[in-house]
């Protein structure tokens, strides 16, 4: 039984096994199957491969091939274009070789050519160099001839002007200097530029200066042809020259102040031509005192004064003493601008002027201070100035309105028994010892006692028991401008003092009229402006009058009125200047 059932369950395991064992070689066939399907598909492709390789390499050859014969034809153009390119450098330096030798030929051709060109300048300036040389000589001598008779020029000039200054000291002419003042340049910031500045200047200046002597005015009107006239004056300055230039002409005026002349210098001319300028220097806008700190715009007021403390510097000491007096005429009215309250402040107070039984003018109660230096009659002047009254209008903003008359009062000292000669001596040894460089008299006091008394004020004099003493001034005035209302544009108060002004101008002219004509009557009392310088416009005075006029062509017509009056006064015949006699005073008691 039991190997029955043994047999049975080895029969099944082997038919199990058998099973299992065919199972496995049916699946080793499929695989086989599979696998030799893949190997025929890789066969394939391999064949596939090998077609397409085989064609790769045709191809390859071909383009190796066809590279080679690119590269062979590449080689063959490279060395034709090189054998076309050096054919050409060979062709090209054949050129360059002819071009050369022909260059060398042209160039020695034009070097044999230059060198004489050469040659020949040469020559020529030797020739020119032997002119300019002679020249040279020729020019040498011109210049040194003109140069003798510029100095004989300059030298006939100052004995013409010695001449003509001793003429007019015998007939008591008035001397005349213009000045000229240069046009207000335009203002800058509206947008003018210097070239229309220059343009502006050129066609509106109508008064030049000639020369020294001589003004031109181009006088011209609309649909007329210009005319020039001109003016002959003592000496003009034109509008370069400075204050310094105009001082040294006026200088020696006051030499003869200490020598015994009174001397009254007057600035003449329209409103706005530098007129208080030229007397005084620039003004301070906050007080209208003249500016000290630049010296050379000093005008001739403050140079005066310095002059004549430096020449009495010079005299012994306690000969003379100063006085100083400022008035204005304002509205003819004389107004004392030194004047004090009763607390020591000045203010101006209001004068007359009278004729005095000798015929002099004189201000009773006129104060006059005592200076001992030009530092203190300055300070006086300035403190006067404060007072002057002034109004702007369109032609000028700081307008003087009235007539500023600085008056230098110098006391003059000597003892009795050494004093010189009488008057005519002195004017006949004034003439004879005058020098040619000299444009005005000028006289020393060499007999002068080197005793004289050291006096130096009124109460000493009264110790002293026998003085003589002599009084000169220094008057220095300051004329209000002429003006025309239209181009003034004033109003009010201010028209009348215009008024007022020309007034008294016009008498001044009426007054040089008169004593040009030799009239028994010569006005004076038509203004008090000629009324208190009666003196020194009659001939008790050296005058100078400055005239002061503007180039510009809108102020023709004053110009032209301003040179009129100076070539009127400059005419006048006042006699010969009496020079100021010692008095003896009786010895005090």
């Amino acid at each position: 039984m039991m190997w029955s059932r043994l047999g049975l369950d080895l029969g099944s395991v082997w038919a199990q096994r058998l099973w299992q064992l065919e199972q496995q070689l049916r699946t080793k066939e499929e695989r086989i199957v599979v696998l030799e399907a893949e190997n025929a598909a890789l066969h394939l492709r391999l064949a596939e491969y090998q077609g397409l390789a085989g064609r790769s390499t045709n191809e390859v050859l071909q383009l190796y091939s066809a590279h080679g014969q690119q590269q062979k034809l590449q080689r063959s153009s490279v060395a034709t274009q090189l054998h076309g390119a050096i054919k050409r450098l060979k062709q090209d330096m054949k050129s360059f070789r002819s071009f050369a030798l022909q260059l060398s030929k042209d160039f020695q051709r034009q070097s044999k050519s230059y060198l004489y060109q050469v040659l020949t300048a040469v020559q020529a300036i030797q020739l020119q160099n032997e002119a300019m040389q002679m020249f040279q000589v020729r020019a040498f001598d011109l210049e040194h001839s003109l140069q003798e008779v510029t100095e004989r020029y300059e030298k006939e000039k100052q004995k013409r002007r010695a001449l003509h200054n001793s003429l007019v000291e015998l007939r008591g002419n008035i001397r005349v200097h213009c000045r000229i003042r240069p046009l207000p340049s335009l203002d800058t910031a509206a947008g003018f530029s210097s070239a229309q500045d220059r343009q502006r200047n050129f066609a509106e200046k109508v008064a030049y200066a000639a020369d020294d002597e001589t003004v031109l005015v181009k006088c011209s009107r609309p649909g007329h042809a210009s005319i020039n006239k001109t003016f002959q004056f003592e000496r003009v300055y034109n509008a370069s020259e400075s204050q310094e230039t105009v001082f040294e002409d006026v200088a020696p005026l006051l030499t003869s102040l200490l020598d015994g002349y009174n001397v009254c210098i007057m600035a003449y001319g329209q409103t706005g031509s530098g007129k208080t300028y030229t007397m005084l220097g620039p003004q301070l806008e906050e007080n209208f005192a003249f500016s000290t700190e630049d010296k050379s715009e000093l005008g001739i007021i403050p140079r005066a004064t310095q002059e004549v403390f430096r020449l009495i510097s010079e005299k012994p000491p306690g000969s003379y003493w100063v006085e100083v007096s400022v008035v204005q005429v304002y509205n003819n009215d004389i107004f004392d601008l030194l004047a004090k309250d009763s607390c020591g402040k000045v203010f101006g107070v209001k004068r007359d002027v009278v004729t005095t039984r000798e015929g002099k003018s004189d201000v009773p109660l006129l104060t006059h201070e005592t200076v001992e230096n030009a530092s203190e009659f300055l300070h006086l002047v300035n403190k006067g100035l404060q007072l002057r009254t002034r109004h702007p209008t369109l032609v000028h903003a700081h307008s003087s309105r009235s007539h500023l008359v600085v008056t230098l009062t110098i006391t003059t000292i000597a003892s009795g028994d050494n004093f010189g000669t009488s008057w005519e001596e002195e004017q006949i040894s004034q003439r004879l010892n005058k020098e040619a460089s000299c444009t005005f008299p000028q006289k020393t006091r060499d007999n002068r006692s080197s005793s004289s008394s050291r006096a130096s004020s009124p109460a000493q004099l009264e110790a002293t028991e026998k003085l003589k003493q002599a009084k000169t001034r220094l008057q220095l005035v300051d004329l209000a401008g002429s003006e025309c209302v239209g181009m003034s544009g004033v109003t009010g108060a201010a028209l009348r003092e215009t008024s007022f002004i020309n007034r008294s101008l016009s008498a001044l002219a009426d007054v040089l009229g008169a004593i040009a004509e030799q009239r028994s009557h010569v006005p004076y009392r038509n203004s008090k402006l000629t009324h208190l310088l009666q003196d020194s416009i009659g001939g008790d005075a050296k005058l100078l009058v400055m005239l002061c006029i503007s180039p510009d062509q809108k102020y023709l017509t004053e110009s032209m009125q301003s040179l009129g009056f100076g070539t009127r006064a400059q005419q006048v015949q006042r006699g010969q200047v009496k020079k100021k006699n010692f008095p003896v005073q009786s010895k005090a008691k």
